[in-house]
């Protein structure tokens, strides 16, 4: 199913299926942000904002930004510019609905680690919504419920974040020394 999937920086021709995937996911939940507020996201540092690719259009997209540690972006404001920061907030990350459940998401997941700590990024932060809080504690978020959050996020909101190592994992060390000696 996920074949010929790959991940790649976002195209201006990319647009359409990244709002129309984000409209089927955050609609129903009073979350959508619209394709102006999307993109002037991904704008503020496209160098961290990713689409996969499958062949016909967007088959999921990943969009995160500079942001301050345990604050985050105001759904109902876009982005005028990047705030300097060393943590990497994860605005958005949608898998098209027929290919949840393959894997993507965590895909999505390890490219944008890989990125961030490639960039020197210290942390990963992110608001959990929809109930996705389950998803992202199973990968090393932690959660910080007293962390106020704008009443665009809605009630169940919570925000959680994670320390990125400042190396690579240790498999990937190991090779790169046996490459290296």
């Amino acid at each position: 199913m996920s074949t010929g999937l790959r991940i790649r920086t976002i195209a201006d021709a990319d647009w359409d299926g990244i709002a129309a995937l984000e409209a089927a996911v955050y609609t129903p939940l009073g979350l959508s942000e619209g394709r102006a507020a999307l993109q002037s996201r991904a704008a503020s540092s496209p160098g961290t904002c990713f689409v996969l690719d499958g062949g016909r259009g967007a088959a999921g997209y990943v969009l995160a930004l500079p942001y301050p540690l345990f604050q985050c972006p105001d759904l109902s404001l876009g982005e005028a510019s990047a705030f300097p920061s060393r943590n990497l907030h994860l605005h958005d990350l949608v898998i098209a609905e027929h290919l949840r459940g393959g894997g993507l998401a965590r895909r999505l997941l390890r490219h944008l680690s890989a990125t961030a700590r490639s960039l020197t990024y210290e942390r990963i932060s992110l608001v959990a919504v929809g109930g996705s809080g389950t998803f992202w504690s199973a990968h090393g978020f932690a959660a910080h419920p007293d962390v106020p959050l704008p009443d665009s996020y809605g009630a169940d909101a919570l925000y959680m974040s994670k320390a990125l190592p400042a190396t690579a994992p240790p498999a990937q060390q190991a090779q790169q020394e046996r490459q290296r000696g």
